[in-house]
């Protein structure tokens, strides 16, 4: 269960980590400006399985991985949208960061509500309201991506012979 982070159509790369901040690589400094173009200090607001849900386009931008890396540093469980750009959309599942479509789910989950999520069902559940929204589950071995946290860690369980 993750409390609501509501966003709106267009959320660019620049809105969740600005340019000024493309120096950084480490993981748990990107998760220290998550969002900084979108509100100075926002990361200090995020709590381990939080929620973000937006509108159109999520993501939208240049290719770079920062984004998506800063968000799971920061705790976020996964990111509920009407659509997401596609270069951010694989870099997601890269790292293993969930992105569930769900145009209902983003146009009626509100903000602060809390919401539980099974990606094995594709299963939305806002507790706050009790309404219950559904997504695309995803093929087998991008879910075993996701549940291995990411292409280099499903990578190395493949090869050293560890399905």
């Amino acid at each position: 269960m993750g409390k609501v982070f509501k966003f709106g159509d267009h959320i660019d790369t620049d809105a969740i980590v600005p340019g000024k901040f493309l120096n950084l690589t480490d993981p748990e400094a990107l998760a220290g400006v998550c969002m900084e173009g979108y509100e100075s200090g926002f990361a200090s607001r995020i709590v381990p399985g939080d929620i973000f849900v937006a509108g159109e386009n999520f993501g939208c931008g240049s290719s770079r991985e920062h984004a998506p890396i800063s968000i799971k540093a920061a705790g976020v469980r996964c990111i509920i949208a009407c659509s997401f750009a596609r270069i951010f959309y694989r870099s997601a599942i890269n790292i293993g960061l969930p992105l569930l479509e769900s145009r209902e789910a983003a146009s009626r989950i509100r903000q602060g509500d809390v919401c539980e999520i099974s990606l094995a069902e594709g299963k939305i559940t806002d507790i706050t309201t009790g309404e219950d929204f559904y997504a695309g589950v995803y093929p087998e071995q991008i879910q075993e991506i996701i549940d291995r946290g990411g292409m280099i860690e499903y990578v190395k369980a493949r090869t050293s012979g560890h399905k």
